[in-house]
């Protein structure tokens, strides 16, 4: 009886966790860091009553191979093709919401969960990795690129859907602000001033267009973050807000040139805010120290008490200590990589990345820098959403202007890569051949090479090229390189596009041969 009691206990004081990820935001596009041309109650509420952290790092910047670090714990080179982007997940690796589900947990999830990707279980039934979805809830969007899905909503029928004694998890998996975005809505809808935007990045143009873009891709952060208002609001209405772990952060950064899918500063730096009122102890702090991504499993299960998990091993570390410590460090670097994201490349090659970023200097190593970083031009640079401003980039060099925009955002690159992010720290100006810098080049890349020889990581071992035989899980679009400069078409005359990107997008024919 005595064991019966105190089993329920523990399951009583057992949180609730709320994983709120948007879907493409960079650090540190939040107003909680200052950032005057956004504006996040929501992220900011938590912020205030938990933990402010203001390094926190995907390893991988792009949706699907960073959620798959998220929910296993583990870097994407250890999760085999779910290092890829859109990649059939592995079933042998359990996700925490999984085994929280396991431990008698109730699990939902609205909109974007763990994708682009197929998700099986061995055998081939459905899985859900984030948990079960809640989407039936919708609401009129207030422009053309937002979804009519009412997160807010769904998250209350989740809730109805349950009872009080059983604790939950559910994943807010917002897919904005991902693009496409209505053009010009950030100053139309939302009343928003090009001029309040504070810094437009050295590898970029500074003017209207770009601007504006911007302020479009603010108003979409300020839709997820509404929607976060709310739920927060359901929460402390119901009395389960003082048990409830919230973690607030986006998935990779920005839909910019030079951003989203690559390695530098605003790829994979990311807000994190994260509320725990029943259990983080001196609320209101900033915590300096590195965050992972694979960080965020075993915080969970720890605060779950779970310990019995059944997921493949953990390379991540809680932060638990963080939350009830304010002298607790954490990590003073963190890994980060890539290899295939988007297709666009002869073979469906991907380029692979690893990365070492610590408080001072961000060494990259590019294993193939004969490819193309971004993709091929004559496909696009498809790793690269369609945007007015990577219009305008790709414009300014046909038209024989400034290309130095264009040689940083879709140029090929060197070998090595080494950032001062102390003096240049949107990651610009390349220090790899400065001999003021090669002691630490070198000491930067013995200790990465080092950490990921641990890991056993493929690509370090010398076996990388097994990443590129993992199959791309929309079989019409493998070997887009081949069908596209083809001009293939199927039985039903249908050739392929990647409708992420602009028919402007493409290259002339001359420019495949420019280095």
């Amino acid at each position: 009886m005595l064991a019966m009691l105190l089993a329920a206990a523990v399951t009583a004081d057992r949180p609730n966790v709320l994983f709120a990820i948007s879907d493409d935001q960079s650090f540190p596009h939040c107003s909680a860091y200052g950032c005057r041309w956004v504006d996040t109650p929501g992220f900011d509420r938590v912020a205030r009553g938990g933990l402010l952290f203001t390094n926190c790092y995907t390893p991988n910047a792009k949706c699907a191979p960073s959620r798959a670090c998220v929910l296993t714990g583990r870097n994407s080179w250890q999760l085999e093709a779910a290092a890829n982007h859109v990649f059939y997940f592995p079933p042998k690796f359990k996700t925490w919401v999984e085994a929280l589900g396991e431990a008698g947990y109730r699990t939902g999830m609205t909109a974007k969960g763990l994708a682009p990707s197929v998700n099986l279980a061995e055998g081939g039934d459905p899985r859900f990795p984030t948990g079960k979805p809640y989407n039936a809830a919708k609401l009129e969007p207030p422009t053309t690129g937002i979804t009519k899905t009412d997160y807010a909503g769904n998250f209350e029928a989740f809730l109805d859907d349950g009872d009080a004694d059983t604790p939950w998890s559910f994943w807010y998996g917002c897919v904005e602000p991902h693009r496409r975005y209505e053009y010009g809505t950030g100053a139309k809808l939302a009343g928003k001033d090009p001029r309040t935007v504070d810094e437009v990045p050295d590898y970029w143009p500074d003017n209207e267009v770009v601007r504006n873009d911007m302020l479009d891709y603010a108003f979409e952060i300020e839709h997820f973050d509404s929607h976060l208002v709310r739920m927060l609001d359901l929460l402390e209405e119901r009395g389960q807000l003082e048990n409830t772990l919230v973690i607030v952060t986006a998935d990779n950064g920005m839909p910019f040139p030079r951003v989203k899918g690559n390695a530098y500063e605003r790829s994979n730096h990311l807000p994190l805010a994260v509320m725990w009122p029943a259990a983080i102890k001196a609320p209101g702090r900033t915590v300096e120290d590195f965050v992972s991504f694979i960080d965020f499993a075993p915080t969970v299960l720890e605060a779950a008490g779970v310990s019995d998990h059944g997921m493949a091993s953990i390379t991540g570390r809680s932060l638990m200590p963080v939350f009830q410590s304010p002298d607790a460090a954490h990590r003073d670097h963190v890994l980060i990589g890539k290899e295939r994201h988007d297709l666009g490349r002869p073979g469906d090659a991907g380029y692979p990345v690893r990365g070492l970023v610590d408080g001072r200097f961000t060494y990259l190593r590019n294993f193939k820098p004969d490819r193309w970083p971004a993709g091929n031009p004559e496909t696009g640079y498809m790793n690269t959403d369609g945007s007015p401003t990577k219009t305008l980039i790709l414009d300014q060099r046909r038209a024989g202007a400034d290309r130095r925009y264009w040689d940083l955002c879709f140029g090929k690159l060197p070998a090595e890569e080494l950032f001062d992010r102390v003096a240049d720290p949107l990651c610009v100006n390349n220090l790899a051949g400065n001999p003021a810098y090669a002691a630490d080049l070198k000491r930067l890349k013995e200790q990465m090479t080092a950490e990921l020889t641990a890991e056993e990581d493929p690509r370090i071992l010398g076996n990388g090229d097994v990443f590129e035989t993992y199959p791309y899980s929309q079989p019409r679009m493998q070997g887009f390189y081949e069908k596209f400069t083809s001009g293939w078409t199927d039985e039903k005359g249908r050739g392929v596009r990647a409708g992420w990107i602009q028919p402007s997008d493409v290259e002339p024919g001359p420019l495949r041969s420019e280095q």
